[in-house]
């Protein structure tokens, strides 16, 4: 867990109006988990260039982000 991770996903969010609506944190296995739920539809560019900044900002802060449409989500986590 570092100090402001969570700080630097929400301004990406606000900047480009990505709604937060639910975020989970966790440390699974002494590595920090964090799983964010937002709303895209008044995102101002599209979803996946949306997805390439959170990777990048992952990139940039030696974390790995990524970003997940709702409906690959679910089919992965689907039993």
């Amino acid at each position: 867990d570092t100090v402001g991770i969570l700080a630097e996903v929400s301004t990406l969010c606000a900047k480009h109006s990505v709604n937060i609506i639910e975020v989970t944190q966790s440390i699974l296995q002494d590595m920090f988990c964090m799983i964010m739920l937002v709303d895209v539809d008044k995102c101002d560019i599209p979803f996946t260039s949306f997805a390439d900044e959170i990777s990048s900002l992952g990139e940039k802060t030696g974390l790995s982000m990524n970003a997940v449409h709702e409906d690959i989500f679910n089919t992965m986590h689907h039993i």
